[in-house]
Order: C-alpha cells, then sequence, then structure tokens
C-alpha cells in the first residue's frame, strides 16, 4: 500500500546560498516525524493539471528528533515548474502536500565497513541527515569520508555544520573539492578539481593497511552516491575499477 499523502506547514526558510535555498515543515498532524537517515519525500505542487507532473521529490535534511518538522534543502533550478513554486510562491505558513518517508538509501545496520559518503551539490542532505543521527546514537563505525563537491565556497553547503561534526563524530572526515574557483582564506584543507580522485587516493593509500596478509587487499567499503547523474556514473565505473563489487554502491540520482 502505499503511503497516504500528509499535510504539512512551513514554518521556517532561509537562502543558504543565492540559488539554494531550506525549507522547515511541520506535519499538521502534530506527530513526530519518524523516517530513516537517508530518505526522502514527494511534494504535490500546483504547478500542472495532471497528477504525475505535479511532483517532486526531495531528500530529507534533518535527522529523526521525535518532533514533528523536517528540512528540505532545495536548489533553484532555472525553467523548473517545482522550484519556480517553492522559490516564488511558497511562503511562511504555506501548505504542502507530501507523502514520504520513501526510499531506501539508508545506512547499513550494523555499518561495519568505511563509508564513502560521495555527493554534489543538494545531495548533501541526505549525508548531513546520516552523520548527526550516528553522532546522535553513537552508532558504531569505522572510517567516515564525506566528500562533497562544488564550483565555489560560495556555493558550499552546510559547511560550518560539517567542519563542526568533524570534530565531534570520531572517525569522521569532511572533505570539500571546488571545481572552478580556489577559496582564499579557507581554513579547511583546500582540493581543487572533482570529487573522484579524492576518494580513488585513500583507497590506493587503504591497500593493505595492516587489514590482511595478502597484498593489495582492499579495505572493505561502502559507497554512497548522491548528487547528479554525470558523477554517479562516472564514480560508479571508478569505484569498481578500484576493485569493488557493484553491490557495495548505493546511489540516490538527482535529476
Amino acid at each position: 500500500m502505499p503511503l497516504p499523502w500528509q499535510t504539512g506547514k512551513v514554518i521556517r526558510i532561509e537562502d543558504e546560498t543565492q540559488t539554494t535555498r531550506r525549507f522547515w515543515i511541520r506535519l499538521d498532524s502534530g506527530e513526530p516525524y519518524d523516517f530513516k537517515p537517508g530518505q526522502f519525500v514527494t511534494l504535490d505542487l500546483p504547478i500542472h493539471e495532471k497528477p504525475n507532473k505535479r511532483v517532486r521529490s526531495y531528500s530529507i535534511a534533518s535527522w529523526p528528533d521525535g518532533s514533528p518538522v523536517f528540512e528540505l534543502v532545495i536548489v533553484y533550478m532555472e525553467g523548473g515548474a517545482g522550484t519556480n513554486y517553492l522559490f516564488n510562491e511558497v511562503r511562511l505558513d504555506s501548505q504542502l502536500i507530501f507523502r514520504g518517508p520513501l526510499g531506501l538509501f539508508t545506512l547499513p545496520d550494523p555499518i561495519g565497513k568505511d563509508l564513502f559518503l560521495i555527493c554534489t551539490g543538494t545531495g548533501i542532505a541526505p549525508f548531513r541527515s546520516m552523520v548527526h543521527h550516528i553522532l546522535n546514537h553513537n552508532i558504531p563505525h569505522e572510517d567516515i569520508y564525506l566528500i562533497f563537491g562544488c564550483r565555489r565556497l560560495t556555493d558550499s553547503l552546510y559547511q560550518q555544520v560539517m567542519e563542526e561534526l568533524e570534530q565531534e563524530v570520531p572517525r569522521f572526515q569532511y572533505m570539500p573539492v571546488f571545481s572552478r574557483e580556489v577559496p582564499e582564506n579557507y581554513q579547511h584543507l583546500i582540493r581543487t578539481g572533482y570529487v573522484h580522485p579524492v576518494y580513488e587516493e585513500i583507497c590506493r593509500n587503504n591497500l593493505s593497511n595492516g587489514q590482511s596478509e595478502a597484498p593489495q587487499a582492499l579495505k572493505a567499503a561502502h559507497f554512497y552516491l548522491c548528487g547528479w547523474k554525470n558523477m554517479i556514473d562516472e564514480a560508479r565505473l571508478r569505484v569498481q575499477a578500484l576493485g569493488y563489487d557493484k553491490k557495495a554502491i548505493h546511489l540516490e540520482l538527482y535529476g
């Protein structure tokens, strides 16, 4: 049975970047919103007569905390009917119709292996949820690498939050990568280009690493990919080229 449609009220809106906005939605029922980090909701927006052309799906950027509120982070798409409505019509106290939580892009249980959380743009949303959940519940884990690709520092999402999490979560590394502009006076380690060489270098440095007597043994890992199709397609090929089975790869495609 499909989940029923629910209604919620927009209680807070903030610009995260020039093109990205955060929306906090409170369930009209007032009941705690229960979901697994990594899941998404589908909005039914009044932008078309046909139901299948009204729906837009967005990963939940917050984490389950027993409250009736969840957060979405959404990038404005030029010419996109859905984001045009959300950015230009939705205000505080606007009501939204949604269905969810949906999706299987969730943490393994137990985690048991290294986690590579690889994303671009708003693909960071489910990973923000996951890392906070690990921290809040003291979930046992191995090394966690959050590799976040964007063009410029001004495009970076949740930058301060991620840097704080790096100090709070053991064995967690936040690794932003900038493709168009090298930030000036930025205290975090600078990586330029694209996300792929970053995880490739880590995996190669982890070969054997005392984990096995066999030479060139791959360190066990899960690869979670979230973002635009081009990044995901290339990452799938590169991860398998490193020697990992496709079953180690989990993805959430945007666009």
